[in-house]
């Protein structure tokens, strides 16, 4: 572990598609997302075919959330370059839903290329499962308004959630939102232990859906605090 990142080397984190994959398959109506996978970090393609599979087989309830990725480490680690990781974050992006909504796909860009090529089966959500945008950086935010359906902020107050939502609707005027995407959704993990009158500033920030803190231990607690979280709402 080096400083930035937040997180003891040995922590036992479960690779997201294959843990997603179990939870499909033992629910029902939970969507299940990430949050977030690094994307420059990945292949496009590979990752495209998980996660249609993934919406496959949980009936449509998979949601994409995706960032650029700020730990210099991981990166060396993988032979992946730091530096262009924001333009290879938004060229994947695209030659994902290509490969997800083209009858014959095909890409030309910097980092990735691709033609003569399909990958079956495509995802059950039309035209693409929810691609969600992390980060709280200007870079991410223009990311989010070009190229999400919906933006996620982690471990956020609500005065840090409300500054957040204000950088991004001041780059409203600058960034061409495609019509096709829709109104940008906002998705926060708000800070553990705040009382309800704080939570519900969230809702008048017009956040549209708070995910808990990531929890551990015995599942008895687990479904103890989340079922506490869901009935302030």
């Amino acid at each position: 572990q080096v400083p930035p990142s937040p997180v003891p080397a040995h922590t036992p984190f479960l690779d997201p598609v294959a843990a997603l994959t179990h939870a499909a398959a033992v629910t029902k109506a939970i969507k299940l997302a990430t949050g977030i996978i690094i994307l420059p970090q990945r292949n496009p393609l590979v990752l495209a075919k998980e996660f249609a599979s993934l919406d496959v087989l949980s009936g449509g309830r998979s949601m994409l959330g995706v960032a650029s990725g700020y730990l210099v480490q991981e990166f060396e680690a993988l032979g992946v370059p730091f530096r262009n990781r924001g333009p290879r974050t938004d060229e994947y992006i695209d030659a994902i839903r290509e490969l997800w909504t083209s009858d014959e796909p095909s890409f030309s860009g910097e980092f990735v290329s691709f033609s003569g090529i399909d990958a079956q089966p495509r995802p059950v959500q039309k035209p693409t499962p929810p691609i969600v945008i992390g980060g709280q950086s200007l870079p991410a935010y223009r990311r989010a308004l070009q190229r999400g359906n919906q933006w996620y902020g982690f471990a956020l107050a609500p005065d840090a959630a409300a500054k957040c939502l204000e950088e991004l609707a001041a780059l409203r005027d600058e960034v061409e939102r495609p019509a096709e995407l829709g109104p940008l959704e906002i998705n926060i993990t708000p800070l553990p232990g705040l009382p309800e009158d704080e939570l519900r500033r969230y809702e008048d920030l017009g956040v549209h859906r708070l995910i808990p803190m990531a929890l551990s231990g015995e599942v008895d607690g687990i479904r103890r605090s989340i079922e506490q979280f869901a009935s302030l709402f």
